[in-house]
């Protein structure tokens, strides 16, 4: 089956996943967060309402291709029979978009794509605390 014919929840189900060792391995690098932590840490990342928030930014900036604009519109769009549990469903959605793309980007092996939208997930993320800590 070719990835562009995937249900969309199947991508985000893998995006997901994707996200999460992502996230996992830069908690861990930093060295900073104790093991204890680490879990409340990856809320700030993983969570659909910063997912959301990031997803908002990249489209404000333009920084998504024609094609990755239209597995963000399959995901926004897929009708999932579960609710959210943390987030409206509008971050809901967004989040699940996210998810989508990057999981769309991982079996299309594009994975210095995924680096660098992590990469930039996490220079957001961090910066957006750095404003509300500091």
């Amino acid at each position: 089956m070719k990835t562009i014919e995937m249900n969309s929840l199947t991508l985000a189900y893998m995006g997901d996943a994707v996200i999460e060792l992502y996230v996992r391995r830069h908690l861990i690098h930093q060295k900073a967060v104790k093991p204890g932590q680490l879990h409340q840490q990856a809320i700030h990342y993983v969570s659909a309402e910063s997912q959301a928030m990031f997803l908002a930014h990249l489209i404000e900036k333009n920084r998504l291709t024609d094609h990755e604009s239209a597995i963000i519109r399959r995901g926004r769009n897929a009708k999932s029979a579960s609710k959210p549990k943390n987030a409206g469903l509008a971050e809901y959605k967004s989040s699940t978009a996210f998810e989508a793309l990057i999981g769309y980007l991982y079996f299309e092996n594009q994975h210095d794509r995924i680096n660098s939208l992590m990469e930039q997930l996490f220079h957001d993320v961090e910066e957006r605390r750095g404003k509300h800590e500091g």
